[in-house]
């Protein structure tokens, strides 16, 4: 596993080089003469002139590659600009070898530079903190884990206070949302949104990933609303066999078809008062369609085989994991439809993209699976070893909250000890390699499948790591994918819709 330093350059550094005797060999030197790197990165906010004569220097003494990166800071205690420096940083090394052993230096830079290198390791990408001086030599540093779990809502929270300030109304109070958990920034902004709208009685759209929350959302939103004493009724549009879907939706009459028995109340005469939540609704037959948006325009229902239309009034609140605009535009959902329902469209995080929440997500769910087990036989309190918590956060977790919430369940089942090993967390983790291949090569056929959607999410993935990894430098990126030439990049981040500034969410 090639191991790979990380650091700020700090000024000790760049004297190292025309002072030695008096100094030493400085924070950066020291810690590659006593511990062996296979790769060293460094970042800085100095000039080319001050930093290219300890470049120098210190390629001369290190037998393995040397990477520096400059990057401008407004001020090098500005914690938002070196957080989001050394995050791209570290996700571009993760990105190219995603087996690396990181190693985060803490001695060089300020001291925001040295919290910021703490929050890293300790909630997106496990690493191992060194420090080093003349008097002590380098040694690993000890910080509890929880610590900069706990400080990331500090760290991040000064810019939304700037941004409540600026807003003429508060946020309102949901506590209704309470079981949504995180202490992300996105997830912050998204539960403030899902707030802002529930008492309202408008159509909400909910888009994002399988395992993302939706519905969680979705009921948070009805418990939020006047609606909440009323009925919650929620629907799989994708499990409805597309022969049923009229009957199931707007119910039907004895006799009406073979098999009806008896005449049957459908979901929204069920949710009558309520909401109705439609999941997956980029499943709906385009017939089924149809019927929906008259049902949603005239606020009535005609059951399957009746003569007489029923008035109901029913907020509906629909979620996909699919990209609309791409079902509109090759013809599989339609516009007009697709406007009636997203009045409030919000976006729900994957959980890739919700930074400080998985460390508080392990906890909570796992103390969530030992409640849940305690009347089972045989039943131990589980709780998980460090290095298991360090391969849990490694993970990208494709699949989500829904993922990492079975992943757990694996790993307590597996796992005979009070406490989890990472052996049992590698046993029940699903390769992430084989999973991804499998999203893409093994999609079913029919049903909804857009080959020129599959395509398009492939593109944008790798064009939104080629700008991370070339910290935005396009012409660098466009090698990186082999493209002939940043226009040429530049034309295919206009065509497959990617937008830099959210590669860096």
């Amino acid at each position: 596993m090639p191991r790979i330093l990380l650091s700020w350059i700090g000024n000790t550094d760049l004297r190292a080089p025309q002072a030695e005797t008096e100094i030493g060999l400085g924070p950066i030197a020291q810690a590659c003469a006593s511990l062996t790197f296979e790769r060293v990165v460094l970042l800085t906010d100095y000039p080319e002139t001050k930093v290219a004569e300890f470049r120098k220097w210190l390629r001369e003494r290190i037998g393995c590659p040397l990477d520096v990166q400059c990057r401008h800071l407004s001020s090098p205690t500005n914690f938002g600009e070196i957080y989001e420096a050394a995050r791209d940083v570290v996700v571009a090394v993760v990105s190219e070898i995603s087996s690396a052993e990181l190693v985060f230096h803490l001695s060089p830079g300020t001291p925001a530079m040295a919290a910021v290198w703490i929050i890293l390791a300790k909630t997106r990408f496990p690493a191992e903190l060194i420090e080093s001086s003349q008097k002590f030599g380098v040694r690993t540093a000890s910080v509890p884990f929880d610590l900069a779990a706990d400080f990331i809502p500090d760290l991040l929270r000064e810019s939304d206070r700037r941004l409540e300030a600026t807003n003429a109304s508060p946020v309102p109070e949901a506590p209704e949302f309470a079981d949504i958990i995180h202490r992300s920034r996105q997830m912050k902004r998204t539960i403030e949104r899902a707030s802002y709208v529930a008492p309202r009685s408008v159509p909400v759209l909910l888009e994002g990933e399988s395992g993302t929350g939706k519905e969680l959302f979705a009921r948070a939103i009805h418990n939020a609303s006047p609606r909440r004493q009323k009925a919650f009724v929620a629907v799989n549009c994708g499990a409805i066999p597309a022969e049923l879907v009229e009957s199931e939706l707007f119910g039907h009459e004895k006799g009406a078809f073979t098999g009806a028995t008896e005449s049957r109340a459908g979901y929204f005469e069920n949710a009558d008062g309520g909401t109705l939540f439609l999941d997956e609704i980029g499943e709906l037959p385009v017939t089924a369609q149809v019927k929906l948006l008259r049902a949603l325009q005239e606020g009535e229902v005609r059951r399957l085989g009746g003569k007489n239309a029923k008035k109901v009034d029913v907020r509906i609140i629909a979620a996909t994991n699919r990209d609309m605009l791409s079902f509109m535009s090759s013809g599989r959902f339609r516009a007009d439809l697709f406007y009636r329902l997203a009045v409030a469209v919000i976006k729900l995080p994957p959980l890739r993209e919700r930074e400080g929440d998985v460390s508080l997500l392990i906890e909570r769910l796992l103390d969530e699976i030992n409640k849940q087990s305690e009347s089972e036989p045989g039943f131990k309190h589980k709780k998980l070893s460090s290095g298991a918590k360090k391969l849990l956060l490694r993970h990208t977790w494709p699949g989500n909250v829904r993922e990492l919430l079975n992943t757990l369940r694996r790993a307590a089942i597996w796992s005979q000890q009070p406490e989890i090993q990472a052996d049992d967390i590698k046993d029940a983790l699903f390769p992430e390699g084989t999973m991804q291949d499998q999203a893409v090569l093994d999609r079913p056929l029919g049903h909804g499948f857009s080959l020129p959607d599959v395509l398009q999410e492939v593109v944008q993935h790798y064009l939104k790591r080629a700008l991370i990894e070339s910290a935005g430098n396009k012409t660098t990126a466009a090698e990186l994918v082999g493209l002939p030439s940043y226009q040429t990049l530049s034309n295919w981040l206009a065509k497959y819709k990617v937008d830099f500034g959210n590669t860096r969410a």
